[in-house]
């Protein structure tokens, strides 16, 4: 946990699921600002949310399920500092309007959740995977990022590693 809150940019192999849970929930009690979490899975996503929302954490998500009216609404939301954490699919990072409003907003985190998927699967299957970087570095003030993951390889560890520093 200390890493997440020190470090500029970090991945973290937790070998069960609640440990990886507790990283990228958790630093939203010490950060003024929203958590990013990007995420491969809607159904994730859903469930995720909604066991934030139960336990009084402000958060939504961000993804294909939204219709684009429920899309606006969770923007403006983010805007008026409704939310702590905001879930979102990689391909909604480097668009318009996704984008623009994260610009005007404090981004204290931004956690890559089932890491893993970026470097096995998602140059491939998800291409958005590989502009992460470029989302954090539009931002005007570069938050902590965190890759988190239950499972990786020692190939996936080093594909991480690359990454991150390119």
């Amino acid at each position: 946990m200390t890493l997440c809150l020190t470090a500029e940019m970090h991945f973290a192999l937790c070998p069960q699921v609640q440990a990886s849970l507790c990283a990228i929930r958790s630093p939203h009690y010490f950060f003024d600002g929203v958590t990013i979490v990007v995420s491969p899975l809607i159904s994730l996503m859903k469930d995720q949310v909604g066991s934030l929302v139960q336990s009084g954490v402000p958060a939504a998500y961000i993804n294909s399920s939204l219709s684009y009216p429920q899309f606006l609404r969770v923007l403006s939301n983010v805007e008026h500092g409704k939310y702590k954490i905001i879930y979102v699919a990689p391909e909604r990072l480097l668009t318009d309007g996704f984008l623009d409003t994260c610009k005007k907003i404090k981004i204290s985190m931004v956690a890559v959740d089932e890491a893993h998927c970026v470097s096995q699967w998602g140059q491939d299957f998800r291409p958005s995977y590989l502009k992460i970087i470029s989302f954090v570095e539009s931002l005007a003030n570069r938050p902590i990022v965190g890759a988190f993951t239950a499972t990786a390889t020692n190939d996936v560890k080093r594909r991480h590693k690359e990454n991150s520093q390119a």
